[in-house]
């Protein structure tokens, strides 16, 4: 897979991600590479590791702001997304008050 053809993939990811959360840090890696002939990316669809903080998570679990950030890209895990690895957290400043 081409970099022109992954720089739109990610731009997607990113465009989904900022709209329905908001994010203070985006922060997506892309890493296909590391899965070349994995049987997961026989199709095209990539591996990326993201790393995101948004208001969106505070007072929510773990889990459910996983479940925020698959919502946020549901439409791409058939087209672009074969793995997702997150690390999500809401803003530093509400760590205390939780």
């Amino acid at each position: 897979m081409s970099v022109a053809t992954l720089t739109p993939r990610i731009d997607r990811i990113k465009q989904a991600l900022r709209s329905a959360l908001e994010p203070t840090v985006l922060i997506l890696q892309d890493d296909s590479s590391k899965h070349h002939g994995h049987a997961g990316a026989a199709d095209g669809r990539g591996h990326y590791s993201l790393e995101i903080e948004s208001a969106a998570f505070i007072g929510k679990s773990l889990i459910q702001q996983h479940r925020l950030v698959y919502q946020s890209v549901a439409g791409l895990m058939i087209s672009d997304i074969h793995a997702l690895s997150l690390k999500t957290r809401p803003p530093s400043s509400t760590l205390s008050e939780q």
